[in-house]
């Protein structure tokens, strides 16, 4: 994939990965859009990188994903690469009922929100030269947190939602893409959970030159040890990481 030369939307875009990833794409010579809920996050990052086309929106409303695809279309309309990258990570009890619209909103945002965009924006996809869609999962969708349970169930969906429409779109010319992160240094989930994790620059510095050269997934540190394990070594990871409250730092919890 070249970075540059490109027409890009990217959720969640106003901090972490989201703009890391945005950072790269307009230094090497991409148009990049991104969306986020927080306008004053989007303004902050508009002022990083004046480059950068902004929209306020909540992809886990109906409504705004169908407003933000028209949008990116009408902003960017050489638009051919789709990150979907906006995540919420909560820390839940599957046996309390009052944690549910929490559960309910993280569904909303890390499953129905790109499936559904991705759905709105491949008909113009298709229409253009490279496009790409590049979904942000985690290493957790392969080895589950138990104190995310809803989280990594969604990121498990959305490595199998990649893998079928890569298969869907193999007759097309849309290349699908996975990036399976580890825990970063990032605020997914509050300031000062994800500390422990890895730098933030150092994985946007790895994942870009993966890109380039076509990875189809790419996963990183923990992540793509998790990605790439057994059953019986999944079984053990999963032990490991859930034993006590420091066990998953100690491994390098997956994002």
């Amino acid at each position: 994939m070249d970075l540059g030369g490109n027409s890009i939307l990217i959720t969640g875009g106003a901090t972490g990965i989201g703009l890391a990833f945005a950072e790269r794409f307009l230094k090497a010579g991409s148009e990049v859009a991104i969306c986020g809920r927080r306008e004053e996050k989007l303004n902050e990052a508009r002022e990083q990188f004046p480059k950068l086309r902004t929209r306020v929106c909540d992809i886990a409303v109906d409504r705004d994903r169908v407003l933000l695809a028209e949008w990116a279309a009408s902003e960017l309309p050489g638009l051919n690469v789709l990150v979907n990258n906006a995540g919420v990570q909560n820390r839940l009890r599957l046996d309390d009922a009052a944690d549910w619209e929490r559960a309910r909103h993280e569904i909303a945002t890390n499953l129905e929100a790109p499936l559904h965009l991705t759905s709105l924006l491949i008909p113009h996809l298709a229409k253009q030269k490279r496009p790409r869609i590049i979904n942000v999962t985690s290493g957790l969708g392969f080895v589950p947190l138990a104190s995310v349970p809803v989280y990594s169930a969604t990121k498990a969906a959305m490595h199998s939602y990649t893998l079928t429409l890569r298969k869907q779109l193999e007759a097309t010319r849309i290349e699908v893409i996975e990036v399976v992160p580890p825990a970063v240094n990032t605020d997914l989930g509050g300031p000062g959970l994800h500390t422990f994790g890895v730098d933030l620059t150092q994985f946007a510095n790895t994942v870009m030159p993966l890109l380039e050269e076509g990875e189809k997934e790419i996963a990183y540190g923990f992540a793509l040890q998790s990605s790439r394990a057994s059953r019986e070594q999944i079984d053990e990871i999963f032990a490991r990481m859930n034993q006590a409250p420091t066990a998953a730092h100690a491994v390098g919890k997956p994002r």
